[in-house]
């Protein structure tokens, strides 16, 4: 939307909500005909709900066109005129000519036309696209690779032609049409020449590059979910309660009208003496007259209906998100980011998740690997502070410790070898240290590695602890795993310093030694090795080889194979989840056949995950909540870290669906899976998918597919397409069970799956902001999301489904003695209460404690909540909001409104000794006992509700009713000038100065509160909820706690026994009269920054 339609659109989505529509309704019906009550009390309500919502819903919108504001109006420089012009990325037109410097994001799909290289290639990165942190090597077609300066592109003629947008990442054809010396020149275009919107530049000091798609145009846009309103569980549930109440509204609407034409059906009550009719309504039809009484009716009954709760909803929401930007526990010191709000309407629906779909690289992982151990002719090897160290003590080592094989400028001097150093002897010294050296050689050589254009000078010369500081060089590798090898090279001794097209050059111990390149074997699915051939400076040719074991170790002919192949199985077994790869060399004499190798040996990495990520993933898996991960990346790759962060456990039966090439051949595996998962007995399996044949299995095998999911604990996509990812979700969202779902991703691929899901995450972390920008949160750390969930979710949703339930409680207290009223009056459509006591009920008299109290309700300490995930079983599926909690509420409420009427007509309605001249109350005295009566047990009633007590919570409590006091003695004590009739003259002081009236008021809140306590204590001792256990005790603790603000420790020192039964009943405690004691034993949290504790937590005070 914009500026201009930003008000009609606003407006057409409030009155989508049933309330809203009806008020308007209401208030049109009110202006329309002669109504009980004024259209004030109708139109004014609706139009502060309307401003106060279009308010918030507009500052949140403008907070995201700002930052859409940052993307769009990004600096860029475009070729115009023979020189640059610096313009905003939003600017960019097809055709332009745009340049981009190193580590900058392309603003647009652009031909690379050239760079600063003479073959015209560069390097970027696509880790916000597909998730891959590796470098991909773009190229210019020769042609234009040489015009390399702004001069020689103004000059350059072409065109270029090329398919229509598309979505598919990795397809793209076309064709440049070079006009040079009056001949054209046709060269094709493919995805080598594509340099996609969102991808940065690498190791590439700056290229040029021709814009073809732009905008929305553009594959990364194409790629986006067009955003949808999205509505909360509670929202849905509030608008099947409104036409559950709008129906009882109607009903009694109805039975009002007919029994007031039944009344009138006899002489004398049709048309008494002191209510002649006028001649205008003998003559009126009577069909009009009974739609107007209908109307009348409904107007006298429609504050059933809360409007009220929606501005309270938006309230909470809008104020209630800002608890998750304070909260010092979600904010990540080293990067200084805290959680972001980018949508306050989903609050409560992060209590209500059932799947997590969840991006790997940059969400789980960190975007590196580790070198962790390696095998050298089987003696295998740590990395310990730049050493490698030997495993286990050796016989000759007597301080039993392990010993160090240190950095390789023993090399220069054998005297400082000894035998306990390598477990060999004196003669073989020699020998060993050269298969050391040359298994470092293969791992600064085999590889494809980039490296920036540094000052190299200096690197590696002398020992390592002083000047091997490979930080001192910028990697730029294809994979994680080869920049991590090549800096473990590095901190070891051998330096990988750069390269050409025909050299590799390696720094040893300030020795530089130049290798030529003689030919590069890439890695690919079928050999599953990569292998370089290089000419040593000494003129031998060498083979190295590396890639995973099941394709080297078959071709390994001498060295220690067996035990290599047992530390291949160690490294599994201990690491579990590591990625393990082959170093192989070989003497490379004469011309390669076929590759047959010499030795082996091993390096294991480990995927540097996030902190506590597989502690998140357990606990979310306790909460009974279904993982997914849904990444880009290789099926190894993506395996291996779902095994590394506990997504896979290595109980887990694994079942793979992948490589599947038609409908047939995807349908019987799956048919397979599904007999497997039955037949297994198995308690848990995991599935692995990939893009191709999760295509396949959605195309007409959705059911079955599903099936298999649903069995399976663990599910992991991989070589997903952004849309994949979001039809994932599609597909889940609309199964049988319409489970809540949430998504979690960091970069521009995962767009589409955050704006599908009921709830989006965003990580902000190095893959741009676009995933943060588009979600409704943003946090920096996947580890938050714990907390985001089992702590801030269960809060909001427990504050808002009491808050929902309340008010409609409180409403149906408030408008049930209305409708008895009418049987008293002969259905004359007189009201019970005064004008301003409609209006003033739910904006001022019972809105306050309701609103605090959802705001800052802890029912359960947050620690409790983070420390036992369980409990968040306790709040899914919309519990909190069925129709069992829902019909309590309104029984509830209408046996409360029998007690408020009836209560007030037998103990006072007849009493002629009320007052000391024997007057009777009037009508407007009784309907101001029965208004006092309720409002003082609603806000009571809050007031049992409530657990978790601060001065705030007091203060709006009980200076609610005291300011109705006030305000009742004030409206009724003067007579006002601007008010046309004021039927409440001293009525409330006459009412207040009567024994009687006291004496009811107190009967009538006790025995309205005292049925409820009962219930609530029945409940607790009977049938308690986890929830309510974990309240009363903290499992394997010697603390024994009411709950989390009430806590003993072996005696009871904090409540005497009488009233510990007293906070038994209403299950808390005041943490103001009440201080919590530990024992010496029982864990605390001295470094508790959480907003939500409101206090800070001390030895000294617990």
């Amino acid at each position: 939307y914009t500026v201009w339609n930003f008000v009609p659109k606003n407006l057409f989505e409030q009155f989508r909500r049933v309330a809203n529509f009806y008020f308007l309704i209401i208030f049109l019906v009110q202006l329309m005909i002669d109504t009980p009550t004024s259209p004030i009390t109708s139109g004014l309500p609706l139009f502060f709900v309307i401003t106060v919502t279009a308010i918030k819903q507009g500052y949140e919108d403008w907070l995201r066109h700002n930052s859409d504001n940052e993307v769009n109006g990004a600096p860029v420089y475009v070729v115009r005129s023979g020189g640059l012009v610096k313009t905003r990325s939003k600017n960019i037109r097809v055709g332009d000519i745009v340049r981009i410097a190193k580590d900058e994001i392309f603003p647009a799909d652009l031909v690379l036309l050239s760079s600063d290289r003479l073959d015209g290639s560069c390097h970027v990165t696509t880790a916000s696209l597909d998730g891959e942190t590796n470098l991909k090597t773009h190229v210019a077609v020769p042609e234009t690779a040489v015009l390399q300066t702004v001069a020689s592109l103004d000059t350059l003629i072409a065109v270029i032609e090329c398919q229509q947008p598309e979505a598919d990442l990795y397809r793209f054809m076309g064709r440049m049409i070079i006009t040079q010396q009056m001949e054209e020149i046709v060269r094709p275009l493919g995805p080598e020449s594509l340099l996609l919107r969102g991808a940065r530049l690498k190791n590439t000091k700056e290229i040029f590059g021709v814009a073809i798609y732009t905008g929305m145009e553009t594959k990364m846009a194409l790629n986006y979910k067009s955003k949808s309103q999205k509505r909360s569980a509670v929202e849905k549930s509030m608008n099947t309660f409104l036409i559950i109440y709008l129906i009882i509204l109607i009903s009694e609407a109805i039975i009002s009208t007919i029994l007031k034409y039944t009344w009138e059906a006899e002489e004398k009550w049709d048309e008494p003496w002191y209510n002649q009719k006028t001649e205008h309504q003998r003559n009126s039809s009577k069909i009009l007259r009974f739609i107007s009484d209908f109307l009348a009716f409904l107007v006298l009954y429609n504050f059933i209906i809360p409007i009220s709760l929606y501005v309270t909803v938006e309230m909470q929401k809008f104020l209630g998100s800002f608890f998750i930007g304070w909260d010092l526990d979600l904010y990540h010191e080293e990067s200084g980011q805290k959680a972001q709000v980018n949508t306050s309407d989903l609050n409560e629906e992060l209590g209500q998740v059932e799947y997590v779909f969840t991006d790997k690289t940059g969400t789980l992982t960190e975007n590196e690997m580790q070198f962790r151990e390696c095998s050298i002719n089987g003696i295998k090897y740590q990395e310990i502070n730049g050493r490698l160290v030997s495993e286990g003590p050796t016989p000759d080592s007597s301080e039993g410790s392990l010993s160090y094989l240190n950095s390789l400028s023993h090399l220069n001097n054998l005297s400082h070898l000894t035998t306990s150093s390598f477990r060999t002897s004196p003669e073989n010294e020699t020998e060993l240290i050269k298969e050391h050296n040359l298994f470092f050689k293969a791992v600064s050589l085999c590889h494809t590695v980039q490296i920036s254009n540094v000052q190299t000078d200096g690197i590696g010369d002398g020992p390592w602890q002083s000047n091997f500081a490979p930080s001192q060089l910028e990697y730029y590798a294809s994979s994680p795993d080869e920049k991590a090898l090549v800096e473990a090279a590095a901190r070891i001794g051998i330096v990988f310093v750069g390269n050409s097209e025909e050299t590799m050059e390696v720094k040893t111990l300030g020795k530089l030694e130049r290798y030529k390149l003689l030919h590069i074997l890439e890695f690919d699915s079928d050999r599953r090795r990569m292998s370089v051939i290089v000419q040593a400076p000494s003129g031998e040719k060498l083979l190295f080889a590396k890639g995973a074991e099941s394709s080297i170790l078959p071709k390994c002919v001498g060295g220690e194979i067996e035990k290599t192949r047992i530390h291949v199985d160690e490294f599994a077994l201990v690491i579990r989840e590591s990625r393990i790869y082959l170093t192989c060399t070989m003497w490379f004499i004469y011309i390669i056949v076929k590759e047959v190798f010499s030795t082996a040996n091993i390096v294991s990495f480990i995927f540097r995950l996030q902190d506590r990520v597989r502690e998140t993933i357990e606990a979310l898996r306790m909460a009974g909540i279904k993982v997914w991960v849904l990444t880009g990346d290789k099926h190894e790759t993506a395996v291996s870290v779902s095994l590394s962060c506990g997504h896979f456990h290595r109980t887990m039966n694994i079942l793979e669906l992948i490589n599947q090439k038609s409908d047939s051949e995807c349908a019987e595996q799956l048919r397979q899976l599904a007999r497997r998962i039955t037949e297994d007995h198995v308690i848990q399996h995991g599935l692995v998918v990939d893009g191709t044949s999760l295509s396949l299995a959605l195309r007409e095998h959705e059911k079955l597919f599903m099936e298999v999911c649903r069995n399976c604990s663990a599910v992991l996509c991989c070589r997903m397409a952004p849309l994949q990812k979001a039809k994932v979700i599609r597909l889940i969202k609309i199964s049988p069970e319409k489970p809540i779902t949430l998504a979690v991703g960091d970069g521009a691929n995962d767009v589409s799956m955050i704006q599908e899901a009921h709830v989006g995450i965003g990580i902000m972390g190095k893959e741009g902001r676009q995933a943060a920008r588009n979600s409704d949160y943003a946090i920096a750390r996947f580890k938050f999301l714990s907390k985001l969930l089992f702590v801030h979710g269960h809060y909001y949703y427990i504050r808002i489904a009491t808050l929902v339930q309340y008010f409609f409680y409180k409403n149906v207290c408030f408008i049930t003695p209305q409708f008895l009223y009418q049987f008293y009056c002969l259905f004359s459509q007189q009201t019970l209460y005064d004008s301003v006591y409609l209006t003033l009920y739910n904006i001022c008299f019972t809105s306050l404690p309701i609103l605090i109290y959802s705001l800052l309700e802890q029912h359960i300490d947050p620690h409790v909540l983070q420390s036992k995930p369980t409990l968040y079983r306790d709040i899914s599926k919309n519990r909190q909001l069925s129709i069992k909690t829902f019909l309590y509420w309104t029984i509830l409420g209408f046996s409360h409104a029998f007690i408020f009427f009836f209560g007030s007509y037998f103990l006072i309605g007849k009493d002629i000794s009320l007052l000391g001249n024997g007057q009777m109350f009037g009508n407007w005295t009784f309907g101001t006992l029965v208004f006092t009566v309720m409002v003082i047990t609603v806000t009571v009633k809050m007031a049992l509700e409530t657990h978790f007590w601060t001065w705030i919570n007091h203060l709006v409590t009980w200076g609610s009713i005291v300011f109705y006091f006030i305000f009742s003695l004030f409206y009724g004590g003067i007579l006002w000038p601007f008010l046309g009739s004021q039927n409440m003259y001293f009525v409330f002081i006459q009412l207040l100065s009567s024994g009687s009236a006291w004496f009811a008021i107190i009967i009538m809140v006790v025995t309205c509160l005292f049925l409820d306590i009962v219930k609530k204590v029945f409940d607790r001792q009977l049938h308690p909820t986890n929830t309510e256990k974990a309240q009363l005790t903290e499992t394997n603790s010697s603390i024994k706690c009411l709950d989390s603000m009430c806590c003993f420790s072996e005696g009871e020192t904090a409540c005497a026994s009488v009233g510990r039964m007293l906070e038994r009943v209403v299950g808390r405690c005041s943490p103001t009269h009440v201080s919590r004691s530990w024992s010496a034993s029982d864990p605390f949290y001295t470094n508790d920054r959480s907003i939500l504790t409101l206090s800070t937590m001390d030895s000294s005070t617990c």
